[in-house]
């Protein structure tokens, strides 16, 4: 549920994940997601190119979202030396995961969004470069909708930290002589 629309953008992005020879006899391929293709059209794996081995598909186009609320993480992703989209995947299972082994679950332009998919476990989050026109598109969002939150310093209580009362004021305790002393302070003729 969109709660205000004029802060709220989409734009499709498709996802290119590349399958390489796998560099250990454990893995036949390895997979990663190489880059991204804002405004491109919906696809089922389409192959792009193929150079012997390495083959780099169209996997999947996904809604890449914007939220007014979130521009501080869109902020810090294209201020970065290198502005990045995150690509969230799911590993397919069943009779389709030979020829579509992943699933494209999003796409975010939020570092903060990624590590949230990346600390559960279930998925795969891959950091990918992001094309100028996208980076210029977000930059476009957060100028319109940012508001730098107001630094607001606390105010300190006008307590002693230094002062020590074993136990005084405590309601569980009923009388002085109830509160526990260490010995240390016995012996510093500290006890009243």
């Amino acid at each position: 549920m969109i709660y205000n629309p004029k802060t709220y953008a989409t734009i499709p992005v498709g996802v290119v994940i590349r399958r390489a020879p796998g560099v250990t006899r454990w893995a036949a391929w390895s997979w990663r997601a190489v880059s991204v293709m804002p405004g491109a059209g919906a696809a089922d794996w389409r192959v792009l190119r193929r150079d012997g081995d390495t083959v780099d598909y169209h996997a999947a186009t996904a809604q890449m979202e914007l939220h007014g609320a979130e521009t501080e993480a869109y902020l810090q992703g294209i201020s970065a030396r290198v502005p990045s989209v995150y690509v969230v995947m799911r590993q397919n299972v069943g009779a389709d995961a030979a020829s579509k082994p992943f699933h494209v679950v999003l796409v975010t332009a939020s570092p903060f969004e990624a590590q949230d998919y990346a600390d559960t476990g279930e998925e795969i989050v891959e950091k990918v470069a992001m094309p100028e026109g996208l980076v210029a598109w977000v930059r476009e969002f957060v100028d319109a909708h940012h508001q730098e939150e107001e630094f607001k310093k606390r105010r300190r209580d006008k307590t002693d930290v230094n002062r020590v009362e074993d136990g005084v004021g405590d309601p569980r305790i009923h009388q002085l002589s109830d509160v526990y002393r260490a010995p240390a302070s016995v012996r510093k003729g500290r006890v009243h």
